[in-house]
């Protein structure tokens, strides 16, 4: 597993620790600034994480006309 290192930046709020990861828009709380980092580690390893879908999505095609003759074009004279 490929490890990298990532900047936060940690504010209180009332009685929570807020860990914003400062590369990659994803944060997390915590009762402690350690417990915010340790849940901000796993809401990083969750957001790199390839997504399973849980139901094969259905595929299909359509047709849609599209064209000039089709379009109303307004001038501004």
């Amino acid at each position: 597993m490929k490890t990298q290192t990532f900047t936060a930046s940690i504010s209180q709020e009332e009685d929570l620790f807020v860990a914003q990861c400062l590369e990659i828009d994803v944060a997390s709380q915590g009762k402690s600034e350690d417990e915010a980092i340790e849940n901000l580690k796993e809401a990083l390893a969750l957001y790199f994480e390839p997504p399973r879908p849980t139901v094969i999505p259905k595929l299909r095609k359509f047709e849609v006309s599209v064209g000039a003759d089709e379009t109303t074009f307004l001038s501004s004279d």
